[in-house]
């Protein structure tokens, strides 16, 4: 069966190639612990295999038999433009992976439609002073819950797009958008991806979430990776657990493994151990 490869190399010879064709994933992460790495990773890998075949291979390697790239990378905000997604990335990965990926990776910055209706100035996030007038009324704008469905149905089919994040629309909640919106259009998102046969992965923040919000999110999507730290003694180290999968944990629980030990290095997100039931 096809897949679409995660883009950290050795998790995803682990899971047969990466994820089913098809599927929605939740990142959810405690600060710091590697689920924006992770879909940074994701994101620049897929595009460089496109544009420069040997930095991929330096940094990636080999695809596994099963795994097809995506086509086209859509990196999905509502706060950042794109020169700030990129000086992210390089926070994270060398700068020559960043360089050669950029090309590949088309971000849709949806600040106008998130800011539209906060006190937000309109300079702060357009970049220059603008009037109502420039943007129309408020009945010619779409809010951004449409704005994103919208921008899914012309290019996820095939793709793979990342959201970043679900944590900054539950912070946009207010009398024009409730929890029940954002709830519903990811389970929405989980029917249409079966259709479109992508990959998409939104990010959540574990703190900024209650309990049965999560609950609710992991259970509208095919499979969740928890990011954590964990201490042992004196030392903190950043793991990631799989989730309820479709076609992905039966692999892992095959294996006996119940924790990947993670890392973060210039070639962005990656695994560094495999914790197994002893």
């Amino acid at each position: 069966m096809d897949r679409i490869p995660f883009g950290v190399s050795r998790f995803d010879r682990v899971v047969g190639g990466g994820a089913p064709l098809g599927t929605v994933v939740l990142l959810v992460g405690e600060p710091g612990a590697g689920a924006r790495e992770f879909m940074y990773t994701s994101a620049t890998m897929n595009a460089v295999a496109h544009t420069d075949r040997d930095v991929f291979e330096l940094h990636y390697g080999d695809l596994h038999a099963d795994a097809t790239l995506p086509p086209e990378v859509h990196y999905l905000s509502f706060t950042d433009d794109e020169s700030n997604v990129r000086r992210e990335m390089s926070y994270v990965l060398d700068d020559d992976i960043v360089s050669a990926a950029a090309e590949h990776i088309a971000v849709r910055d949806f600040s106008p439609e998130y800011f539209q209706l906060s006190p937000v100035p309109r300079e702060w996030y357009l970049g220059e002073t603008t009037t109502l007038q420039d943007l129309g009324g408020r009945e010619e704008r779409a809010d951004v819950l449409t704005a994103l469905g919208q921008y899914l149905n012309d290019n996820a089919a095939d793709n793979l797009v990342i959201i970043d994040s679900i944590t900054d629309l539950v912070a946009a909640i207010s009398d024009e958008m409730a929890w029940n919106d954002i709830a519903m259009l990811i389970r929405g998102l989980g029917k249409a991806a079966h259709r479109w046969g992508g990959l998409v992965l939104a990010y959540a923040s574990r703190e900024t979430l209650e309990r049965t919000e999560l609950g609710h999110l992991m259970d509208a999507a095919d499979g969740t990776l928890q990011f954590e730290w964990e201490s042992g003694g004196s030392k903190r180290a950043r793991t990631m657990v799989v989730q309820e999968f479709r076609g992905v944990l039966s692999q892992i629980e095959s294996e006996d493994i119940v924790r990947f030990e993670t890392e973060i290095h210039e070639g962005g997100f990656d695994v560094s151990d495999v914790r197994k039931i002893r």
